[in-house]
């Protein structure tokens, strides 16, 4: 399907409308998507998303897994063993539905994973005395017995630490990411970035809490890992826009938000395809974790990354550059070489 675009003038002349694919213009990144020229349209979607995402967590809240609330984990060899009367088991048991009931591992090493509040002696006696009357479980040497059932306890003080020192090291990566890309390129630049990885992290935030996905310390974990990849598609882009701009002040061709827009199209089909490449293997490891392994660890990395993938693709896109675009026509030389290119262009379809 073809449709129009608008390219920017190489001669001062106004812009030009041409027909391309949709495709022809994803590879050739001639400017054609106007993102940097509809930005505040984009500052208006990211900020009702933020509002959404920000919305749910203080009102809706996160389901925190038990490494956060803290609880008991009674576990057990799965066999053929159903969840669903599992819960039953310790519901009858114990007065009240378990928090999670899910079977990990593979082949003879399956075991079922009961995720429970704090439960008293008595209660976890009752508990396995229920599940061993029900299941039968086997134990390594292949008797049946009641030790083939076992527990543990979970503070909900670990989970806090971790929450703690991931705060920690999110606010000092902050720090040194807004001063080596001041450093490498300018504080406008740096600012940019900032905004997109706090945005990253709030809408990621903000989707586990709608959903209700299970929040663990590997979520936690994950979250600082897909700071890396929206940073690395914001510098990108943000290496391409420098380079287009050099010697920018000294010409009358395009102006800083036109060139810009143009960086932004020549590096989208990058963006693109490091977000697909980056999302098979993740939705891969989901199949394995889920399906194959039932390794719960695997599922939360697995899960977190895949929704910061895709917000830190669109916030390096369209928040970032669009963002950095604005700051720039602060700049009182941007604005001088904006209004010089435009009158240029005036003077060229007036003598046209």
């Amino acid at each position: 399907m073809s449709t129009p675009t608008t390219t920017a003038p190489e001669d001062g002349a106004s812009p030009t409308v041409q027909r391309d694919s949709l495709f022809t213009r994803l590879y050739t990144g001639t400017g054609a998507f106007g993102i940097v020229p509809n930005r505040r349209r984009f500052y208006v979607l990211t900020t009702v998303i933020v509002a959404v995402c920000l919305a749910s967590i203080l009102f809706r809240g996160f389901s925190f897994g038990i490494d956060f609330t803290g609880g008991t984990k009674l576990t057990m060899p799965a066999g053929d063993v159903d969840k669903d009367r599992v819960a039953a088991v310790i519901e009858e048991s114990v007065g009240e539905q378990p928090q999670m009931v899910q079977i990990v591992g593979a082949g003879a090493a399956r075991i079922v994973e009961v995720e429970t509040r704090f439960l008293t002696s008595d209660e976890i006696r009752a508990a396995k005395n229920a599940l061993y009357e029900e299941f039968q479980p086997v134990t390594s040497d292949g008797t049946t017995s009641v030790e083939a059932i076992g527990d543990s306890a979970r503070s909900e003080s670990w989970g806090g630490q971790v929450t703690e020192k991931a705060l920690i090291a999110l606010g000092v990566f902050l720090v040194i990411v807004f001063g080596y890309i001041a450093f490498r390129f300018e504080w406008r630049m740096a600012t940019a970035a900032i905004v997109a990885l706090l945005f990253d992290v709030v809408t990621t935030a903000g989707v586990y809490s709608l959903v209700g996905f299970e929040v663990t310390p590997a979520t936690v974990i994950g979250l600082l890992t897909i700071l890396g990849f929206s940073l690395y598609d914001t510098v990108i882009v943000f290496d391409k826009v420098e380079e287009n701009t050099r010697g920018l002040k000294h010409t009358a061709r395009r102006t800083y938000a036109e060139e810009a827009n143009l960086g932004v199209n020549q590096t989208l089909m990058r963006s693109i395809h490091t977000t697909i490449i980056g999302i098979l293997p993740l939705l891969s490891l989901v199949v394995i974790a889920v399906w194959i392994l039932g390794v719960g660890t695997l599922k939360d990395l697995a899960l977190v990354q895949m929704v910061g993938i895709v917000t830190g693709t669109f916030s390096s896109i369209f928040l970032a550059t669009p963002l950095l675009v604005s700051l720039k026509e602060r700049d009182p030389d941007i604005r001088r070489q904006t209004a010089k290119v435009l009158a240029r262009r005036e003077k060229a379809e007036a003598t046209a």
